[in-house]
């Protein structure tokens, strides 16, 4: 049986095409006049229908012809907030910086600035590259946290900082742990002294105490005859430091059995 919705059907696909194909010489005709009123007036329309590519290129156009009038306010935060929406956190960061400093005043302060910190969060590079954006980030929502203690977005800007933070703490411990599997043991131990003060309460906290412990082993091991007393000593003393914070940890045993190796080694030498 023939559809006898189809010649309907086809008009109204046909209508749309056209409606699409005349919004477009609209969006079109927008952008190549000069007529600024006309690109703020169809920015903002795409904006808050989400066409934010088609939005951001008016927004481009007009944003300087806008600069201190009482427009500017209201046209920077959605130009912000488009580089946000399209994902171009360098940009959309930036642009929030400039609007919390130029509109300090402005009832989307607050939103602003947490917009802006977590497009920081989100350049924050995997734990194995370098983290300056990640301090920059930290720095960047611990300011918003101070400014807004009472925020409902503090819950989630809090446990951005703390996610950035355990990505610092596993950055610094890879590069120190690299120099003693390179069996650069002096350089290590200092590495791991500077890690510990650097972050006294960091879940890597044991793996340190530990590698420290066996990076001071190893080099007294592999030592002059008349450094290894006193290099032996001092990995027996970074024993006890481990065995008094992690009495049953994850390298306990491993950490023993370097302890009784130490203890055989300076019977001897005695």
């Amino acid at each position: 049986m023939p559809d006898v919705f189809l010649p309907m059907k086809r008009l109204l696909y046909l209508l749309i095409f056209i409606l699409f194909l005349g919004s477009c010489s609209e969006y079109q005709k927008v952008v190549r006049e000069d007529d600024v009123a006309a690109k703020y007036k169809m920015a903002e329309e795409l904006y808050k229908e989400g066409r934010y590519k088609k939005a951001l290129r008016l927004f481009e156009q007009i944003v300087p012809q806008y600069r201190g009038k009482p427009q500017a306010e209201r046209i920077m935060y959605y130009y912000a907030d488009t580089y946000y929406q399209l994902e171009d956190y360098y940009l959309s960061g930036y642009q929030f910086d400039r609007f919390t400093k130029s509109y300090p005043r402005s009832d989307k302060k607050e939103e602003a600035a947490f917009k802006g910190a977590r497009s920081y969060y989100f350049l924050s590079p995997r734990s194995s590259l370098d983290q300056e954006e990640t301090t920059q980030a930290i720095e960047k929502l611990q300011t918003y946290i101070n400014a807004y203690p009472e925020s409902e977005n503090l819950k989630e800007a809090n446990a951005m900082v703390a996610e950035l933070r355990e990505k610092k703490e596993k950055k610094a411990y890879e590069v120190a742990k690299q120099y003693h599997h390179r069996r650069d043991y002096k350089v290590a131990i200092s590495a791991f002294d500077n890690y510990l003060v650097d972050y006294p309460g960091s879940i890597f906290r044991e793996k340190v105490l530990y590698y420290k412990l066996e990076s001071e082993y190893l080099l007294a091991i592999g030592s002059y005859e008349s450094l290894v007393k006193e290099r032996l000593e001092t990995a027996q003393g970074f024993y006890s430091n481990y065995k008094k914070y992690y009495k049953e940890g994850e390298y306990t045993q491993k950490a023993e059995e370097i302890a009784e190796d130490i203890k055989v080694r300076l019977e001897q030498i005695n």
